[in-house]
């Protein structure tokens, strides 16, 4: 017998739906790909109820962004997210959230002002901001997010943190394709070239990690190095930073969370990995 999903389109919608605990939550923009799913199902395993949120936030895109041209397919995604294992998804209109007169907005300083926050300022108070929201209307024991999206996680887990929501977050490790590039409902956007073009993104990273050295300066010449081969990839930026805190890396770092971000073609990529020091 197939499971059943439930379609929730309203905020009284969710509040009223019936659930077993604990409840588990994965927040998404749509699309879903084989990431998403594996969240999905690894909430399954671990929650008596499984809601998705599909939901393309405007307030985490900026000018020039691509909120109109962001992939979209609700009946897609709300079959993908049956398939495995969600009970329910909620999928609210941006009317629905953020309401005529809606003016307030969740900061988390210091962690929103790097990486991803410093290349596009305004991001990270959006997706705090839905996050904030979705915790909140929703009520989840867990919320499962991924590796890929670090930065994001590591804001998510300090907002939880200083909010006191009674939520878990549960990081999964990034999924990739069999060419290691980390799995984006933005890579349907790269033509075969490009598609090609930017494996050299976790290429580069690999490489890095598998340096015999762990300076973070090492680690990020040698991203650039490996990624300047591909003509196709224009870096944007590189960090190396301490895994533990996203500051600088310095004598009591235990792990460096390696970040990138480029362009191939119009498609703007992140990718990251966690290396270990001696």
């Amino acid at each position: 017998m197939s499971r059943e999903i439930k379609t929730l389109k309203t905020v009284a919608e969710m509040r009223a739906y019936g659930t077993e605990r604990p409840l588990g939550l994965v927040p998404t923009l749509g699309y879903l790909h084989e990431g998403h799913l594996s969240l999905i199902r690894r909430a399954r395993e671990e929650c008596a109820t499984v809601v998705v949120s599909v939901f393309v936030n405007p307030l985490q895109f900026g000018p020039g962004e691509d909120l109109a041209r962001y992939p979209r397919d609700l009946e897609r995604d709300r079959e993908l997210a049956r398939e495995a294992g969600a009970d329910a998804v909620f999928i609210p209109e941006t009317a629905e959230l953020y309401p005529e007169g809606y003016t307030t907005e969740v900061r988390v300083r210091g962690i929103e002002d790097v990486l991803e926050g410093a290349a596009r300022p305004g991001h990270f108070a959006g997706v705090a901001t839905v996050l904030a929201k979705l915790l909140n209307i929703v009520g989840p024991d867990r919320i499962y997010m991924g590796q890929k999206d670090a930065q994001q996680s590591f804001l998510v887990g300090r907002m939880i943190q200083d909010l006191n929501f009674p939520t878990r977050l549960v990081v999964a490790p990034t999924v990739r394709e069999p060419d290691g590039l980390a799995m984006s409902s933005r890579n349907v956007y790269m033509n075969e070239e490009e598609r090609a073009a930017a494996a050299a993104i976790p290429r580069a990273l690999s490489v890095a990690r598998d340096t015999k050295s762990k300076a973070p300066e090492v680690l990020e010449q040698t991203v650039r190095e490996e990624v300047a081969k591909e003509p196709l990839v224009q870096l944007e930026y590189v960090f190396a930073m301490d895994d533990a805190t996203l500051g600088p890396v310095g004598p009591k770092t235990g792990e460096v969370l390696l970040s990138v971000a480029a362009r191939v073609g119009k498609t703007r990529l992140i990718d990251n990995v966690v290396v270990g020091r001696e």
